[in-house]
């Protein structure tokens, strides 16, 4: 039945036909911006219940996520300040890193080349399947969460197993293969100075095979007609260990900080760093992962590129992963219960996003 206030229509409208028949098009949202829509399909509007609309949570204005600068920082000024952004903020943005201007831009021109490009092309890669090494789609979750996401994406999966140059896309083909070069040494660096963060041994969390993965997330989001009614991206944590993000000039990443929104606003030459669940798990809380979301605009495209650290659906370990020994006492306590980074990416992908935890499943009783 439908709810007070609810239309006759309400009660005959059928979600799940209207997901299909979106999916069938294989042209994403982008298609229905070629398509001239004026309206935001049913599909991606925001209900009254979506909790995490903008406008449902204040702003703070004031608020600002941690810049940090490797190049200008003393070795243990840097840790120290990562220290205290992951633990308080879960976010920082990151200069001095050492990543090519121009290998950030042409990344960026390349993905944005592929996603308004050939329609044949691109639909010759639509395809939902976690193992193939690049796929393009829109909203993994489309079947799992309440709202669609106005944003289309190519996953390329560029370790453990780097993917032929024929499997990716030849309008970004070498552009990818060069920043995921780049991306991969500043992983290496983050990863040994997130170890000493938290009192280890600078290989530790390498040892741990925590960047053994690697995933482009190359996200394009369409200028929405509607922006007041859509998401970008619904609030979420990520999955994996760490997130590398690049984003361009327009904006629209918000992060959740102190029961408020704040504006992740774009830095010229800037990466966005942010721990994701998996670092949370192992870090026994020490290191937070939080929620972000991208909101609609009418300006854009937006495009940006997350780069995953995380195997997620590569069976290319068995490894168990729960708190690190040394960080575990009688007073400290582990917090969480072992789990595979497939199980975990698996129950993360069942539920969608939506601002829905997914690490509060593996929590101890």
């Amino acid at each position: 039945m439908a709810g007070a206030g609810a239309s006759i229509a309400d009660d005959f409208y059928d979600r799940l036909a209207d997901l299909k028949a979106f999916d069938a098009t294989k042209s994403g949202v982008q298609g229905l911006v070629t398509r001239r829509a004026s309206e935001v399909p049913r599909i991606f509007q925001r209900t009254s219940e979506h909790q995490h609309a903008p406008g449902r949570i204040e702003m703070d204005h004031q608020a600002a996520v941690p810049v940090i600068d490797l190049a200008g920082s003393q070795r243990e000024e840097a840790v120290a300040e990562i220290r205290r952004a992951c633990q308080e903020w879960g976010f920082f943005q990151l200069v001095g890193h050492g990543v090519p201007p121009g290998a950030m831009e042409n990344a960026l021109v390349g993905v944005r080349a592929f996603h308004e490009g050939d329609p044949e092309v691109k639909a010759a890669l639509y395809s939902r399947d976690g193992g193939r090494a690049a796929k393009y789609s829109s909203n993994f979750d489309l079947y799992a969460s309440r709202v669609a996401n106005w944003r289309d994406t190519l996953t390329c999966r560029m370790l453990p197993d780097p993917p032929k140059p024929e499997e990716l896309p030849q309008s970004c083909r070498e552009a990818l293969f060069e920043y995921s070069k780049h991306i991969g040494n500043l992983g290496h660096t983050l990863f040994e100075l997130l170890s000493e963060a938290l009192g280890l041994n600078p290989a530790h969390l390498e040892e741990m095979k925590c960047n053994q993965g690697q995933i482009l997330f190359c996200h394009y989001y369409p200028p929405c007609p509607e922006p007041e009614v859509a998401i970008g991206t619904s609030a979420h944590s990520d999955s994996g260990f760490l997130t590398v993000l690049l984003q361009d000039h327009i904006g629209g990443l918000q992060v959740f900080h102190n029961d408020k929104w704040v504006e992740v606003p774009p830095i010229p030459g800037a990466l966005v760093i942010n721990i994701a669940d998996l670092l949370q798990l192992i870090s026994n809380d020490r290191f937070k992962s939080v929620e972000h979301r991208v909101v609609a605009k009418r300006e854009g495209p937006r495009i940006s590129i997350a780069c995953f650290f995380s195997t997620h659906f590569h069976p290319c370990s068995t490894r168990l992963y729960g708190p690190i020994k040394e960080l575990i006492s009688e007073e400290n306590p582990p917090l969480y219960k072992e789990t595979m980074v497939i199980d975990y990416v698996a129950y993360y992908y069942s539920r969608g996003l939506d601002g829905k935890s997914t690490i509060s499943h593996f929590r101890l009783s």
